[in-house]
């Protein structure tokens, strides 16, 4: 492996030239730092993170909502990470503590399990991006208890990357494409990101290897002067992606314009219960008013982390006062934060 390591990296090195390479996947970011490949490649290519973390790309708006409702006495279903994510006025932690009912679980399919046994109404906060909406679409057509509903999190790749691009704060040049989303959609939306921008791509795995690879590749089609997807995790990843996948979440979801935590709106990139499945949409059923919500200023830099304009460690709070026991902001509160990785990893760069 020493030696397989060894060839890539010299591959790397032999064409390496200054670029910023963005990933957007919290898998991704932990195989880059606990092997510290930051510190294997030349300096001058520049690997940075983007919104990879589904938990922490949930606003505050949308915490309130579920806050709102865990204050009303429903019972709260959702993911461990989720607990301590701020929203304006605190987290589900916090409502737990004063006495709401909030429980943990691993999916959305143990939350259907609570809502069948309890008489109390059972929202789960369907946070993730479109790894995971498929199981919470499948849920819904399953017919569920009339008890459950979900609280719609779920977020779109493709259009934040849209954003960042033409944002241009970022100045990325590549993409490395995260291969969990692209095993249910495929290579094909991000095809127009080099046709368009002439940005080089590639959608890679999730070992060392794989990551090492990805950046070969894309210094190579730089040098080439030939910019377009290329699938390195073709094990996992077809062009058309998991069509069924997608045909369960099109019946079950459409798609609406709605803000990230440290963006503003982002044009049709999260996922709303459609009309026909309404009854199993928490903010209809319980008619959700429209919450004053805000990011609470705290000194934290995680927005600017998200947008990856940012590294952890250009932020004040960083590993004394925001770590994973005390976090401040949501990159540092779930496992696949940007923040929390770098807490673990960061003597590895």
């Amino acid at each position: 492996m020493k030696n397989l390591t060894r060839e890539i990296v010299e591959r790397i090195e032999k064409i390496a030239q200054p670029v910023k390479i963005m990933h957007v996947c919290g898998s991704h970011e932990h195989t880059i730092m606990q092997h510290g490949i930051r510190t294997l490649i030349p300096p001058e290519v520049e690997v940075v993170a983007g919104p990879g973390c589904p938990v922490c790309c949930v606003p505050s708006r949308e915490v309130d909502e579920i806050m709102y409702l865990a204050r009303q006495g429903v019972t709260i279903t959702t993911f461990g990470d989720m607990l301590r994510v701020p929203g304006t006025n605190g987290c589900l932690a916090d409502a737990r503590a004063e006495g709401a009912d909030v429980r943990i679980v691993y999916g959305v399919g143990n939350a259907v399990e609570i809502a069948k046994k309890l008489d109390n109404e059972v929202v789960f906060m369907a946070a993730g991006f479109e790894t995971t909406a498929p199981t919470t679409a499948s849920e819904v057509v399953s017919e569920p208890p009339e008890n459950f509903s979900l609280l719609s999190c779920h977020r779109l790749i493709p259009p934040a990357l849209k954003f960042l691009i033409e944002s241009g704060e970022v100045n990325l040049n590549a993409l490395i494409e995260p291969g969990h989303v692209s095993t249910i959609i495929g290579t094909q939306p991000y095809e127009v990101f080099s046709e368009k921008y002439g940005i080089p791509q590639v959608v890679t795995g999730f070992n060392p290897f794989d990551v090492l690879i990805a950046i070969y590749l894309i210094l190579k089609q730089i040098k080439e002067e030939n910019p377009h997807v290329q699938n390195e995790y073709k094990r996992a990843v077809r062009a058309e992606g998991n069509v069924k996948a997608q045909e369960l979440m099109d019946e079950v979801f459409y798609i609406k314009s709605r803000e990230w935590r440290g963006f503003p709106s982002i044009p049709d990139s999260v996922y709303e219960i459609r009309d026909t499945y309404s009854q199993f949409n928490a903010r209809e059923k319980f008619d959700i008013p429209e919450l004053e919500s805000k990011e609470v200023v705290t000194g934290c830099i995680c927005g600017p982390i998200l947008r990856g304009v940012a590294r952890p460690e250009d932020c004040k709070l960083f590993r004394d006062e925001c770590n994973p026991v005390n976090p401040v902001g949501a990159c540092m509160v779930s496992k696949e934060g940007t923040c929390n990785i770098a807490y673990r990893y960061g003597s590895l760069k």
